[in-house]
């Protein structure tokens, strides 16, 4: 899976603003739905709040990986959004996360979706890297970062 094809500058967001879960969720999809990545802004929002009311995507060390599966995308779409704040996720660890990575994918293709989320949770086990990310001045860094 190719990140830096995948992520773009324009869905990259250094300051979320969002202070609860839904104004995250909120955020990421206004910067998929604003680069016309998605078609269907209020399914795309139906398929993840779905996907928090079977187990909270908020991980540990301060990540959370909203995602869903929905019509509204024709092909695997992802953003990035960082809080200045630590937002409460109902993350595994009870710790507020910073660091939010959104996906949506298809209904019929479960591999690149699942692919996508194995290789972010390799990427950011590293504490340098969430340390390096959480310091980003540009979206451009942030996508050096993750090509590193």
């Amino acid at each position: 899976m190719n990140l830096k094809k995948l992520l773009t500058k324009d869905t990259i967001c250094l300051h979320l603003k969002g202070t609860s879960k839904e104004d995250i969720i909120n955020e990421l999809l206004d910067i998929l739905h604003s680069t016309g990545k998605i078609r269907d802004r209020e399914a795309a929002y139906a398929a993840v709040m779905d996907r928090e009311k079977k187990m909270s995507t908020g991980m540990k060390h301060g990540i959370a990986i909203p995602h869903g599966k929905t019509a509204s995308v024709e092909d695997l779409v992802a953003c990035i959004g960082i809080s200045d704040a630590s937002v409460d996720f109902d993350s595994l660890d009870g710790e507020p996360c910073r660091i939010f990575i959104m996906t949506l994918s298809t209904l019929e293709k479960t591999g690149p979706h699942l692919q996508f989320l194995a290789e972010i949770s390799l990427l950011f086990k590293s504490s340098e890297k969430r340390a390096e990310i959480l310091k980003a001045m540009s979206a451009e860094e942030v996508l050096k970062i993750l090509a590193d």
